[in-house]
């Protein structure tokens, strides 16, 4: 793997903080965005990206510091942190990451391509119909997707023998996985450089070994998630109550709702969308499963709350006010 230059197509939650995390371990990394206003909605999620690693990395140098619960595996080892040159490459991350809307100047000489959009098959679909015409024939594309299979979008991409899925938990820096999946057409040649990729931006690379929708992470994730909603969408109680139900009950440090808040509801969405989208299948399944989840009930909360601007932490407010 001798990868230099990193594009980061999406500046949403995880593409900017995968934008960051690379810039932060040395690669040249810019930040592909549909429009204008796609800047001035993901700059300040750098600047906070800039100060929670800030923090982090000082937490870090004090005597709490000695807690596994404060130390960002995705920052440093402990046996060589050093607080002064943390602080230094923060602050070239933040300084060294371009944003561009130009999709052919931003794929310029790129070794790879992460792709972080929206949960949409349309979109993922109109967006490798424009890249492929662009891209130099050595780039590798990954897709962040957290439930769709590369499978779906590879022949869109004019390289299906170097598309595959690398896909992140949130909060990078810290909970530092990346899953690293592969459909059928991959060449074994850029699975392997995949994982060398993301051990160089310190995450821990866990290799999926078969399409799985939802990877490793998600298909534990989802099903608890839709579990904790569906009490809301069928009025037994409030995100407050039944977030408290699971965090006091388990000693989790977070409810579905709070997940669900760092995920962005407009991912949420999505995901519940796709439920809706194949009744047959995904009905029949889940009342084998005495899992009839009522979707249409989470699909119009989730319209009355991304209507109201309530789109997650990220906007201040989505279950909860930040």
């Amino acid at each position: 793997m001798n990868y230099k230059k990193v594009v980061v197509a999406g500046g949403g939650v995880l593409g900017s903080q995968i934008a960051f995390q690379a810039a932060y371990c040395g690669f040249d990394v810019t930040i592909w965005l549909r429009s204008e206003g796609s800047k001035t909605r993901t700059q300040p999620k750098l600047d906070a990206l800039k100060k929670s690693y800030e923090d982090a990395i000082k937490l870090m140098a004090s005597e709490k510091g000695a807690f596994d619960a404060n130390w960002c595996r995705g920052l440093a080892d402990r046996d060589s942190f050093n607080e002064k040159e943390c602080l230094k490459k923060t602050k070239e991350a933040y300084e060294g990451i371009k944003l561009e809307t130009d999709l052919a100047k931003a794929c310029e000489d790129a070794d790879l391509i992460v792709e972080s959009m929206a949960e949409n098959t349309k979109d993922k679909i109109d967006f490798y119909q424009k890249l492929a015409p662009v891209l130099p024939e050595k780039t590798v594309i990954v897709t962040n997707s957290s439930t769709l299979l590369p499978s779906t979008f590879a022949k869109y991409t004019g390289r299906p023998e170097k598309y595959l899925s690398l896909h992140f938990a949130n909060n990078i820096w810290k909970q530092n996985t990346a899953e690293v999946m592969a459909h059928a057409g991959t060449d074994k040649k850029y699975f392997d450089e995949i994982i060398d990729f993301a051990n160089a931006i310190r995450m821990v690379a866990l290799p999926v070994l078969k399409e799985k929708n939802g990877y490793l992470l998600n298909s534990m994730l989802v099903p608890f998630l839709l579990s904790g909603f569906d009490l809301m969408a069928n009025g037994v109680s409030d995100p407050e109550s039944i977030d408290k139900a699971w965090k006091l009950g388990t000693g989790a440090p977070r409810g579905p709702f709070e997940i669900m808040d760092i995920v962005g509801l407009t991912t949420v969405k999505n995901i519940v969308g796709q439920y809706l989208k194949v009744p047959g299948l995904f009905g029949g399944l889940l009342k084998k499963m005495m899992l009839p989840y009522n979707f249409k009930g989470m699909v119009a909360i989730l319209d009355k709350y991304i209507a109201e601007g309530k789109l997650g932490k990220a906007a201040k407010e989505g279950f909860y006010k930040y």
